[in-house]
């Protein structure tokens, strides 16, 4: 009788390697629920995330599921965008759920959409004692109170947890930080729109997004606040603790762009302007690819996937504190606010 050894060796070798078509097990995408359907974003992330040709950080996940909370009735852009969205994103082949507890038991992960930042801390306190992984949109929340006590639960429960405006990824935003005409930043003056609603706190509402990028290009450490208001601005001056000064312009009337001016020790510049490039000798792209969301949804993918948060939330803290002591400041006829006497006193608030 033949040895038949060899041949059996082989065959054990090859059935350890796939064979055919298919075979192998791709890794299975991380499953992301939305939270409120009144805000386009719902719509740009999932195209986004649920798009076949998605390369890169945007490839191996994807929105399954939506839970469309109820419209804020005193908030127009709610009420009308709602059904709009609702019916778009399941386009994407998502599923809609009939409850926060049915969108927990389908994802892994959830962005909290809802246009109303009042909602914000309702919504999220499932999810964070869920132990999900949290992406909450601006605004993060309407009141400094409710935005500290969002923060905290992501602390107290161990759940990640961020917020951001798309305009901090934008790359003639984030890219004038170390910009090779200006070098390092000795201040800036940013300017954009500064639109109200009467359930937010002034600028959280949209000049949030202003803000933001205003300490996207400066970086946290701002010491105090003084706020100049007028029925065609806001403008609000912030010092940091090295001595540099930094400005938001929130424009109330006249032509509405969201750019900056930035002072460098080694020259000045324009920044870009959001959704495009940085500027080269002056001249600010616009030819360029259009980046809008994906900047942030790139950061917002790898933090689904399990990476850190991009922003952190002492940083989130310090933006909100900076709009409160504007706040403060302009009640107080333009007097300086400390930054840290508006964390340490919202702190005390039960």
């Amino acid at each position: 009788m033949r040895n038949r050894k060899p041949l059996f060796a082989l065959v054990m070798v090859l059935s350890l390697f796939p064979v055919g078509p298919g075979s192998a097990q791709e890794p299975k995408p991380v499953r992301v629920g939305v939270l409120g359907l009144d805000n386009y974003q719902a719509i740009a992330f999932t195209q986004l995330f649920n798009d076949p040709k998605a390369m890169g950080p945007l490839a191996g996940l994807r929105v399954v599921a939506a839970f469309a909370a109820p419209a804020s009735e005193d908030i127009p852009e709610s009420v009308s965008s709602l059904p709009k969205w609702k019916a778009d994103i399941v386009k994407f082949d998502v599923k809609l759920v009939d409850s926060v507890d049915d969108l927990l038991r389908a994802c892994d992960a959830v962005m909290i959409m809802s246009l109303d930042g009042r909602k914000h801390l309702e919504q999220a306190t499932p999810v964070l004692k869920a132990g999900k992984r949290l992406f909450i949109g601006r605004p993060l929340a309407a009141t400094m109170k409710d935005a500290v006590a969002i923060l905290s639960l992501a602390e107290d429960t161990k759940t990640p947890c961020w917020s951001s405006s798309q305009h901090r990824f934008s790359p003639g935003f984030i890219g004038m930080r170390n910009h090779p005409e200006v070098g390092k930043v000795m201040g800036c003056e940013v300017y954009g729109g500064c639109p109200t609603e009467p359930g937010h706190a002034e600028l959280f509402w949209h000049a949030v997004h202003g803000v933001e990028t205003l300490f996207t290009i400066m970086g946290p450490g701002c010491e105090s606040v003084i706020c100049t208001s007028t029925p065609s601005a806001e403008l609000v001056t912030g010092t940091w603790k090295d001595g540099r000064i930094g400005t938001f312009r929130g424009i109330k009337k006249g032509a509405i762009k969201y750019s900056a001016m930035v002072f460098g020790d080694k020259g000045i510049s324009t920044a870009g302007v959001y959704g495009h490039g940085v500027p080269v000798k002056g001249v600010v792209p616009t030819n360029d690819k259009y980046m809008g969301y994906e900047g942030i949804a790139i950061e917002m993918a790898k933090f689904f996937k399990g990476g850190p948060a991009p922003v952190t939330a002492a940083e989130t803290l310090e933006i909100f504190a900076f709009m409160e002591a504007a706040h403060e400041s302009k009640r107080q006829k333009g007097a300086a606010v400390r930054v840290t006497d508006i964390l340490e006193k919202t702190r005390k608030i039960p």
